[in-house]
């Protein structure tokens, strides 16, 4: 599984030099043959692998009122031993959620080493975000011993103050990506 996590960071374009720097890191990180997956609460190891994934729809993503870390965060978890990642991502859905996704988790946008805050402070999150397509009319019953609440935010509208620091530039990212699957098909019908 290592191998095939490796694989799924290497992969990911970096947006900018700092996520090149997590990618880069990631990568020694994989490479050093360390734990990779959370092994006990909160912190142990105390760097270890989540998998996020912002559900979207139309210029909006859902954030999780999270009761630990005590910001509004996308949905995700922690990425169990000899699991892959697109699996947590499945599990994950349903157990926080309780929908599935429409269609096959591609592969991750973004990658991001986030130091943590909030109630279980002091560890670190490899954090790879994976895109999720939904419905804002769609019912969620979400995991209330997890988070107070679940809210749809418009991209222009993200509650910056309190939320993961990278969730900006997972914005940019989305929409550039969006931007280039638009020219590229553009392109295809003017061929």
């Amino acid at each position: 599984m290592r191998a095939e996590i490796r694989a799924e960071i290497s992969a990911i374009p970096a947006l900018d030099d700092l996520e090149q720097q997590h990618i880069d890191s990631a990568i020694a990180w994989i490479d050093s043959g360390a734990e990779l997956c959370r092994i006990a609460k909160p912190a142990t190891p105390p760097i270890h692998l989540i998998a996020y994934f912002v559900v979207v729809d139309d210029g909006h993503l859902l954030l999780v009122d999270h009761k630990n870390a005590q910001l509004w965060l996308p949905t995700g978890g922690h990425v169990d031993p000899g699991e892959h990642p697109r699996t947590t991502v499945t599990r994950e859905l349903a157990e926080e959620l309780g929908i599935s996704a429409s269609h096959a988790i591609a592969a991750p946008l973004m990658l991001t080493s986030t130091a943590t805050v909030g109630l279980t402070a002091g560890h670190t999150d490899v954090s790879l975000w994976y895109v999720v397509h939904g419905s804002r009319s769609q019912a969620l019953t979400f995991d209330d011993s997890e988070f107070n609440s679940v809210r749809w935010f418009a991209f222009d509208a993200l509650p910056v103050g309190r939320t993961d620091p990278h969730l900006q530039r997972f914005v940019q990212k989305l929409e550039a990506a969006a931007s280039a699957i638009e020219l590229a098909r553009a392109e295809e019908s003017a061929a």
